[in-house]
């Protein structure tokens, strides 16, 4: 996949269309997002008309973060989680109890609620490869394991 226009500012209304006219989805495709890039998969999941092999959300969220009024731009103001959950085969789930931007295990809780799967909740792993947490992952051998199940 090309790199995401605008990557460091996350915006569903220029990555979704990228994502949708660019990628290449098909049934043994697996979608990872970490963060931001875990909604971009919800939505996508929402608007294609192929069912995927996998999607896994790494510190993902669903909702708005925190006490911060500002919108995110990453966020649909609602889901369908019945077409979501119908267009993938499996879907994990791996959220920390103790993430710093709220991406926690609530928030894979509240996903798991909605769409079932697995969810992996990790002790201490912050926002799990975060520089800001100092946690610069160049490598995450637990994701790799999860490819193979």
């Amino acid at each position: 996949m090309p790199q995401l226009p605008g990557a460091d500012l996350p915006d569903l209304n220029k990555w979704l269309p990228f994502v949708l006219n660019n990628g290449q989805l098909d049934e043994e495709t697996v979608l990872i997002g970490h963060s931001s890039g875990s909604p971009l998969i919800l939505s996508i999941l929402e608007n294609i008309k192929v069912k995927l092999k996998k999607a896994i959300l790494v510190s993902g969220y669903a909702r708005p973060k925190g006490n911060d009024k500002k919108p995110d731009m990453i966020l649909q103001s609602q889901y369908d989680w019945k077409k979501i959950r119908g267009n993938v085969g499996d879907i994990v789930f791996i959220n920390s109890n103790n993430d710093p931007w709220g991406c926690n295990h609530e928030e894979g809780l509240f996903m798991w609620r909605h769409l079932g799967g697995t969810l992996i909740l990790r002790d201490g792993e912050g926002h799990m490869g975060s520089d800001s947490f100092n946690q610069p992952y160049k490598e995450f051998p637990f994701l790799e394991k999860i490819l193979t199940i």
